[in-house]
C-alpha cells in the first residue's frame, strides 16, 4: 500500500509496512521518524480493512505496531483523540524530551497539565481509549461512506475513495465557470452555509495560493473539506447533509466568483473579507 496522507487533500491511508520501512531507511542515515498522529485510528481502521495480515488484529495491537516503528509523534487531539482541546507530543529520546519539557513551561504551562484544564486532560485519556472502540470506528465509517455513495449516484464530484473523517468536494469540477483565481472553494462553501447551515472549510487558492511576493498561484487542487463531527450525528444529519449538497449541485451554474476584498499578510484563509462578483 502507498501512502497518501496528506490529510487536507483527502489522504489516503499509510501502511505498517511503509513506516517500517520508513524507520529502517532513516536508521541508515541518522534520521529519526516522527509521526503525525492526528488521524492515527482513521488511518488504522483502513489498515484494517486492506492491508494484508491486519484483518483479524484488533484496532489497538495495529495501532502499537505503527506507533512502534517511530520516535515519536504528535497528536491535535482534535481529531482521533475526540475532544473539544489539546494534543501532545511523544519522544523516545530522553534528552528531547527534556528540552521539549524546558520549551512547554516558558511556553505554555508545567508539564503536567501544559496550558489545558484537568477536565481536559480527562478527556483526552477517555477520547483516546473510546477511539479504538471497534463499534464506534464501524458507525463512524459506515456513515461516511453512506454520504460517498449517494454523492456517487447523484454525480457530485469529490475526492475518492471516501476516507473515515471527512467528505473533500471537488470544487472546480462542481464549479468548473469559477476559474480558480475566482475561489471556487470559498464560493461552494459559502453557499453550502448561506443554503443549509452546514459549515465547510476551503482547502485550495485561499488557503494556498498566496505566493511570499504578494502573487497568486493556484494550487493542484480547490476542496471543501467537510469534515464529520465525532459521536455528534445520526444517520437524519446524513441524510440532511446530502440533501443540501445536491440542492446547491442543481443550481451550481447560479454561484459566483468571488474577490477578496481585504486579507492579512498571512494565513489568509482565516481572517481574509470576500465580496461575490458581478
Amino acid at each position: 500500500m502507498t501512502a497518501r496522507n496528506n490529510n487536507r487533500e483527502g489522504g489516503e491511508p499509510g501502511a505498517n509496512e511503509n513506516s517500517r520501512q520508513a524507520k529502517e531507511s532513516g536508521g541508515r542515515h541518522g534520521i529519526p521518524l516522527l509521526s503525525e498522529a492526528g488521524r492515527c485510528t482513521e488511518n488504522v481502521y483502513w489498515s484494517k480493512q486492506r492491508e494484508p495480515g491486519d484483518a483479524d488484529k484488533p484496532v489497538i495491537g495495529i495501532e502499537r505496531e505503527m506507533f512502534s516503528h517511530a520516535d515519536g509523534c504528535t497528536m491535535s487531539a482534535k481529531k482521533d483523540g475526540l475532544v473539544n482541546i489539546g494534543g501532545w507530543l511523544a519522544l523516545n529520546d530522553d534528552d528531547w524530551a527534556a528540552e521539549s519539557r524546558n520549551l512547554l513551561i516558558l511556553t505554555e504551562g508545567f508539564p503536567s497539565y501544559g496550558g489545558l484544564a484537568g477536565r481536559d486532560l480527562e478527556a483526552i485519556a477517555i477520547g483516546l481509549t473510546e477511539a479504538v472502540d471497534e463499534e464506534y470506528l464501524r458507525y463512524r465509517y459506515a456513515s461516511i461512506q453512506y454520504i460517498g455513495s449517494s454523492l456517487v449516484e447523484a454525480g457530485v464530484p469529490f475526492v475518492r475513495p471516501v476516507g473515515g473523517h471527512a467528505i473533500y468536494l471537488d470544487a472546480r469540477a462542481f464549479l468548473p465557470h469559477i476559474p480558480p483565481l475566482h475561489y471556487p472553494g470559498q464560493s461552494l462553501a459559502a453557499e453550502l452555509y448561506l443554503h443549509g447551515g452546514v459549515r465547510g472549510c476551503e482547502i485550495g487558492t485561499v488557503m494556498f495560493g498566496l505566493k511570499p511576493d504578494g502573487g497568486e498561484e493556484p494550487p493542484a487542487m480547490d476542496l471543501v473539506r467537510l469534515a464529520i463531527p465525532r459521536r455528534v450525528y445520526t444517520q437524519s444529519h446524513m441524510d440532511y447533509l446530502i440533501e443540501v449538497i445536491l440542492e446547491v449541485y442543481q443550481r451550481r451554474a447560479e454561484l459566483k466568483g468571488m474577490t477578496i476584498t481585504w486579507q492579512p499578510p498571512a494565513l489568509r484563509h482565516f481572517t481574509a473579507k470576500f465580496a461575490y462578483l458581478e
